[in-house]
C-alpha cells in the first residue's frame, strides 16, 4: 500500500498554503494525498478562517473546509488521488497518528500581527517535534513558494549518522530536478583539539576540513548515484543558525534532521532546528534521524 502525502488543514491562510505545497509534492512523488482537518483544531489554536463566520454548525463548517480543500488540491494537481478525513479530535494527537501511515506530513506556520508567517504554531511545532514521519512546515513568503529557486538545501548537523535527512533532501532535489547544497558550518579554530600546536591558518584549515568530512559522510548515506543530481558541497565557518538562513533564503526547502533516541518519546529537535522552524525563510523538512 502507498502511504500519502498527508496535508493538514484548519482553514487559515497558512494551512491553505501548506497545502498547495503538499498536492504537488504528491504528483512528483506519485503518491496519493490524504487531506486531515481535527475538528476541534479552532479552538485549540483560535484559528480564523476565511470561511463565513455565521457557519450554522462546526459540522458544517469542517465539511466546508475539507471539501474546499478538495476542490483546491485537485484544480492544483488533478492527477492526485485526493482523500479526506475530519476527525473529531485535537490537532496534535489526531496528526501524530496520521504521521504513522504517511510517507511525508506538510503543516502550515502560523503568522502572528504584522509579522506574518514569521512565527510558528504550537501545533506545527509539537507535531513536527513528535512525528515518526518527515515533517514540511510551509514556510516564506507565497509568491517565492510559487517561483522556485532551483535549489534544496541540507543542514549538516551532529545528528546525521542514519542519512535519513540526506537521502531525503536528495530525493527532493533529484524530483525537483535542481541542485543539492549540503552545508556545515564551523566555529572558530580555538574549539578544534588538535594533536600539536598550530598555526592560524593551520587550526583555519583543520577546521574547514573537518566540516568537509561532516558533509561527505552524511552524503555518503545516500545510497544512490549522487551524478543524478548537482551536488554542491559548502563549509561555512560561523553559527549554524545564521549560516542555514542565509543558504537556504534562496532555497526550495530546507531539510534538518532530528535525531530519535531508543525509547525515547520525540524527537530532539535542538536549538537550530527551532530556530529553523521560526525564522527559515522557505519551507522546512525535519527528518528523525535514527541512531
Amino acid at each position: 500500500m502507498e502511504l500519502p502525502v498527508v496535508a493538514g488543514v484548519d482553514g487559515s491562510e497558512g494551512s491553505l498554503r501548506a497545502l498547495d505545497w503538499a498536492a504537488p509534492e504528491a504528483a512528483r512523488r506519485g503518491l496519493p494525498l490524504r487531506i486531515v482537518h481535527a475538528s476541534v483544531w479552532e479552538h485549540y489554536e483560535g484559528v480564523r478562517s476565511g470561511l463565513p463566520a455565521d457557519r450554522p454548525s462546526e459540522q458544517v463548517y469542517a465539511e466546508s473546509l475539507v471539501a474546499m480543500s478538495e476542490e483546491r488540491a485537485r484544480s492544483l494537481s488533478p492527477e492526485v488521488k485526493v482523500t479526506t478525513d475530519i476527525r473529531p479530535e485535537e490537532p496534535v494527537p489526531a496528526l501524530l497518528e496520521e504521521a504513522e501511515d504517511a510517507a511525508l506530513l506538510v503543516l502550515g506556520s502560523r503568522g502572528h500581527g504584522p509579522v506574518t508567517g514569521m512565527l510558528l504554531g504550537s501545533v506545527s511545532l509539537s507535531v513536527a517535534a513528535r512525528a515518526r514521519c518527515p515533517v514540511v512546515v510551509v514556510r516564506g513568503r507565497e509568491s517565492e513558494e510559487q517561483t522556485g529557486h532551483g535549489r534544496v538545501v541540507l543542514g549538516v548537523g551532529d545528528n546525521s549518522a542514519s542519512g535519513a535527512a540526506a537521502r531525503f533532501a536528495f530525493r527532493e532535489a533529484r524530483s525537483r530536478g535542481c541542485e543539492l547544497v549540503a552545508v556545515r558550518a564551523w566555529h572558530s579554530p580555538r574549539h578544534l583539539a588538535l594533536p600539536h600546536p598550530a598555526s592560524d591558518s593551520e587550526q583555519l584549515t583543520a577546521g574547514q576540513r573537518q566540516a568537509g568530512e561532516y558533509v561527505d559522510s552524511a552524503l555518503s548515506h545516500v545510497g544512490e548515484d549522487l551524478t543524478k543530481v548537482t551536488v554542491r558541497r559548502k563549509a561555512v565557518r560561523g553559527t549554524a543558525h545564521q549560516t542555514l538562513l542565509e543558504t537556504a533564503g534562496p532555497a526550495d526547502l530546507l531539510v534538518v534532521g532530528a535525531r530519535r533516541r531508543h525509547g525515547a518519546f520525540g524527537l530532539q529537535l535542538g536549538g537550530v532546528n527551532h530556530a529553523m522552524l521560526h525564522y527559515a525563510p522557505c519551507p522546512v523538512a525535519i527528518v528523525p534521524e535514527r541512531e
